[in-house]
């Protein structure tokens, strides 16, 4: 453990402890000889005004002033290799998915800042970029200038005015929301917003967005509850409340990465007795949840309702028509 991390270990140690911490302790806490820890103490005490006392007695142990060490704090930012690496590795994430692009710019000082820290310490942690990999899949063009547009109005709580262009019906509109929040799924962008012409909550592909302005009028907040209620609580991106429960069952083959995957929040599963999975979930729109069902092909076989079940069955006859 190098100064700078045992520094941090002993100011968080003294800072959690509620009565003295004994040498012997702290010695072993941060992994160093009693003159390395003293000499640390001092520091922290005299170079950065750390309320340190000693509590004396036949045992040495040492603790922060009462009052005083609640409110002390070390200045400027401080994190151990591990917490560096670990935002390191985020800001290579961010840069290789999506828009990150546009994060991954504004972060850029930020990165030379933390290589530069981690190889100073000489604590093995730096992290090449080359082990990371990430594999983007379906994701959609995306022009960085507009999602720098919605995202700063998400963030500055602005009206938002904006041409949008449905993927489902090609239909062109102009637009003017009060942005709630930024949805990713599934390698792609979704704004969240209340919609002011329709006076209701909507979901926009952030891709399909087009012309954005933000307005001087100040962004409608809907709670956070409403929401979830609206845009969280069916299976998939498509908005409205559950009208129906599906009833999805595995085969024993495909059951061993689904009983291991997360499709819903509210899902329900449950093992068979011949080692089947059976999967329940809420749904409002069937098309997303058809097509997830479908790449299990033979493996999978919706239950109920029977709705569901035969529109299911109307889309694999469809779908072998075209084979003939």
């Amino acid at each position: 453990m190098d100064r700078y991390e045992r520094i941090l270990t002993l100011h968080r140690l003294l800072k959690a402890a509620h009565y003295p911490v004994p040498l012997p302790r702290l010695m072993d806490e941060l992994q160093c000889s009693r003159a390395t820890l003293y000499r640390d103490i001092a520091f922290l005490r005299d170079a950065l005004g750390a309320p340190v006392e000693s509590a004396g007695g036949e045992h040495a142990a040492f603790r922060y002033e009462a009052g005083e060490g609640e409110r002390f704090e070390l200045p400027g930012l401080w994190l151990t290799s591990d917490e560096l690496a670990a935002l390191l590795a985020l800001n290579e994430l961010i840069g290789r998915s999506g828009p990150g692009g546009v994060l991954a710019g504004a972060l850029a000082p930020f990165k030379a800042r933390i290589e530069h820290l981690l190889s100073d310490r000489d604590s093995g942690k730096a992290l090449p970029v080359e082990r990371i990999r990430v594999i983007p899949w379906g994701e959609r063009r995306l022009d960085q200038q507009v999602f720098r547009i919605v995202a700063g109005a998400v963030l500055e709580r602005r009206q938002l005015r904006f041409r949008y262009r449905a993927r489902t019906t090609n239909s062109d509109s102009r637009r003017t929301v009060s942005p709630q929040r930024l949805t990713h799924y599934r390698d792609n962008w979704y704004l969240d917003a209340w919609d002011h012409d329709r006076e209701a909550l909507r979901s926009f592909a952030v891709d399909r967005i087009s012309e954005p302005h933000a307005q001087e009028a100040a962004a409608t907040d809907v709670p956070e509850a409403d929401l979830n209620e609206l845009l969280a609580s069916s299976y998939g991106i498509f908005a409205g409340k559950p009208k129906a429960w599906a009833t999805i069952r595995f085969s024993p083959h495909a059951a061993r990465w689904v009983a291991d995957e997360h499709w819903h929040s509210q899902q329900q599963g449950s093992w068979l007795p011949d080692g089947r999975y059976e999967l329940k979930l809420p749904y409002s729109n069937a098309k997303e949840l058809l097509m997830d069902v479908l790449k299990y092909g033979p493996d999978a076989e919706i239950v109920a309702p029977l709705p569901l079940r035969e529109e299911m069955k109307a889309m694999l006859h469809l779908a072998l028509a075209g084979y003939q």
